[in-house]
């Protein structure tokens, strides 16, 4: 017999396998000889009152053997020989497509101009020790995108764009934890994530596509209004074009914008890097003085308000994570965050930021191109970099003082590497962000007692929430406006905000193009 049910468990009973079965027993009566395996399907903490629960749905196998996968499969077919399609950029969006094109019979041809996946990891430590970025190489360039290096958090709310689940299944039949298709926010975390993106090239490879790394387009290739391939600096490649570039490919905005490929400016949010001790966050979400406890995980969070008819919110919340040098180029400082798949650092952090629309600022910027939000975030970018130094050292300011527009006379410990400078940010941040940032905070420390602290530590800047361009696309073909065989992909197209949204994005591209190619 298998049966699911629903269950309301306090965190220790909820701990592992055993624990469960011993709440059968004393619950609904099952012989706990007779439960073969309870497989965990949903899995939520309900922290809302000061005694913690942990929500369940389970399948219990009741004298009855489990399913050999706990995972549906994709198959994938031999695709050498079939006609091909160019993907350019190897992050989630572009590894998606690549993998559905193999499934509808299409070879991908992946070209990615940062490095693998581990070759990335020691540019990327480069930056905290050296203070040196690899503009092909960094935090957003290379195998797995930005996705790679922060965090893996697989949260997304695009649920009526493709099938959520198909893209977590993906992610469990390349090395992903299972645990994913249970939790109600799933994350694979940043040491684990690499592995599984090496495995799905592997996938790619061993099916006949083709991934090329150190390979940056240098431009599309048009005849009459449609791209039939990319130029690169080794030379060209023929085939229709999804565009999943990410939201850090400016190379690519300025020659889109240049040539006469149609764009437009899209709001997106700016801000800082806010950072707790985990167990200060600990003890305000689960009411505990004693904070998580042995049973529960490191606390998570999520604020939003309206502050001068701006959305003021966190983003990306890192539980047990640390504080990344997210720079792409020169003269930059941007921060983001990550956690490992324990969640087990000593700080917890999150991005605080505000929703910034085209026209707060149009006049800062003196420019009313497509690209003013992109220009913005550069402004913005280069601020930070004098303020810290003039290299990866960040600019940051404890919250209250931040609060009260004082200059914080030291700093607390920090996760972030590189290192800090007690910089005034309420002085040189604009004033459409830093107001609507400390009347936020006030509402946030009113509404959680504790929040609101000399603890905590606003790193700057978060500047790399989304993409600042939107490549405008046909709603029903997903191709560009005016380019036929050009589709524009994922975050960095503005058409996604996550991995997961990106991978779906993925997905929705490839299957649109191949419909294109059988008419």
């Amino acid at each position: 017999m298998i049966q699911e049910l629903q269950l309301r468990l306090l965190p220790e009973q909820a701990a592992n396998e055993q624990s469960i079965k011993r709440f059968l027993q004393e619950d609904k009566g099952l012989n706990p000889h007779e439960v073969n395996h309870v497989r965990v399907l949903k899995r939520s903490i309900d922290a809302r009152q000061r005694t913690i629960y942990v929500n369940l749905t389970v399948r219990v196998y009741v004298n009855e053997e489990p399913e050999d996968e706990a995972f549906q499969c994709t198959e994938y077919s031999n695709v050498d020989g079939c006609p091909q399609a160019i993907v350019v950029g190897a992050g989630p969006g572009g590894l998606f497509a690549a993998l559905r094109l193999i499934e509808r019979g299409i070879r991908p041809i992946v070209i990615e101009r940062g490095k693998d996946v581990h070759e990335r990891r020691r540019d990327v430590a480069r930056i905290g020790r050296e203070q040196i970025v690899d503009p092909e190489s960094n935090y957003s360039f290379g195998e797995g995108g930005a996705g790679a290096f922060s965090d893996g958090k697989l949260y997304t709310r695009s649920k009526k764009r493709g099938s959520v689940e198909k893209v977590l299944n993906v992610f469990c039949q390349h090395g992903a934890s299972t645990s994913i298709l249970s939790d109600a926010h799933p994350h694979i975390g940043t040491d684990r994530l690499p592995s599984v993106i090496e495995r799905m090239r592997q996938t790619i490879l061993r099916c006949g596509g083709e991934v090329h790394f150190g390979t940056k387009m240098t431009e599309l290739l048009v005849e009459d209004d449609r791209v039939v391939g990319v130029r690169t600096g080794g030379g060209s490649l023929s085939g229709p074009v999804i565009l999943a570039t990410g939201h850090s490919a400016r190379d690519v905005y300025r020659w889109l914008y240049a040539n006469g490929v149609e764009i437009e400016a899209k709001p997106l949010a700016v801000g800082v890097r806010l950072e707790h001790p985990a167990d200060v966050i600990d003890r305000i979400q689960y009411h505990n003085k004693e904070g998580k406890g042995a049973y529960l995980p490191t606390a998570e969070y999520s604020f939003v308000t309206q502050a001068e008819g701006r959305g003021v919110y966190s983003f990306c919340m890192c539980p047990g994570g640390t504080v990344v040098p997210a720079a792409t180029g020169p003269e930059q400082v941007v921060v983001n965050g990550m956690s490992n798949a324990q969640r087990n650092s000593p700080w917890s952090n999150s991005g605080m930021v505000v929703e910034t629309h085209v026209e707060d600022v149009q006049q800062l910027i003196g420019d009313g191109s497509p690209l003013v939000m992109m220009k913005f975030q550069e402004w913005l970018e280069r601020l930070a970099w004098q303020q810290g130094g003039r290299r990866q050292t960040a600019p940051a300011q404890r919250m209250a003082d931040f609060v009260n527009n004082r200059l914080s006379a030291d700093l607390p410990r920090s996760s972030y590497t590189p290192g800090l400078v007690s910089s005034p940010l309420h002085f040189w941040m604009p004033d459409f962000v830093t107001q609507r940032l400390q009347q936020a905070f006030l509402h946030f420390g009113k509404t959680s007692h504790g929040f609101l602290t000399n603890e905590a530590l606003m790193i700057g800047v978060e500047t790399r929430t989304s993409s600042p361009v939107r490549i405008l696309r046909d709603r029903d073909t997903l191709q560009h406006v005016r380019l036929r065989g050009l589709f524009p992909c994922g975050e960095g197209a503005g058409y996604a905000g996550g991995i997961v949204s990106a991978a779906i994005d993925g997905e929705r591209c490839a299957d649109m193009l191949a419909e294109s190619m059988n008419n």
